[in-house]
């Protein structure tokens, strides 16, 4: 029984949390005004794995922990150029937000602001820049920023989709970065 109890420690141990947002929320009714919290977290596990979650709940810890457990199940997977960065640039739009992912060269580190650096360091990227356009509420940029990770594809899943080797599909796209850097 403790061996299964230290083996639910480590998996918890290995996902960290970060607090985004806490909003106190009031909703008048008949007797006067009913007064939450909502909370907004990211979770990961610095190898891949991220996700983002809300809660609310009357007091800011009961909100905190769903909001924990909603994350955890909304976990995606992100495809790491060697292991470090994304394989390439992308754009997402989420409502009004609007977010710029470019991998970045090894000790770039993680440029970005606001929520987006916290997706960055639960994911384990290290080296990107981001920048975000239009809205600054967390609750766009999050939705803009996954919308992005959920787009990123990487050299194995686009060889295995047109039954090609890697090796073709990276040396195509070093080749369309010499000639891009020859024209500028």
């Amino acid at each position: 029984m403790t061996k299964q109890k230290n083996q639910k420690d480590k998996s918890t141990n290995e996902i960290i949390e970060r607090l985004i947002a806490v909003n106190r929320v009031s909703k008048t009714v008949k007797g006067g005004k009913n007064m939450s919290f909502s909370v907004l977290v990211v979770v990961g596990d610095k190898n891949g794995k991220v996700g983002f979650g809300k809660g609310n709940a009357t007091e800011v810890s009961d909100a905190k922990n769903k909001a924990f457990e909603a994350a955890k199940k909304t976990m995606i997977k992100v495809s790491l150029k060697e292991g470090r960065t994304i394989h390439h640039d992308i754009f997402s739009r989420y409502c009004s937000a609007k977010v710029y992912l470019r991998s970045a060269p090894l000790g770039t580190g993680v440029i970005a602001g606001g929520p987006m650096r916290a997706v960055f360091e639960c994911a384990g990227i290290n080296d990107i820049v981001a920048k975000s356009v239009g809205t600054s509420n967390p609750y766009n940029m999050l939705g803009a920023t996954f919308g992005a990770l959920k787009n990123l594809t990487s050299p194995k899943s686009i060889a295995e989709k047109r039954s090609k080797e890697i090796s073709e599909i990276v040396k195509r796209r070093n080749q369309a970065l010499k000639t891009e850097n020859k024209n500028d």
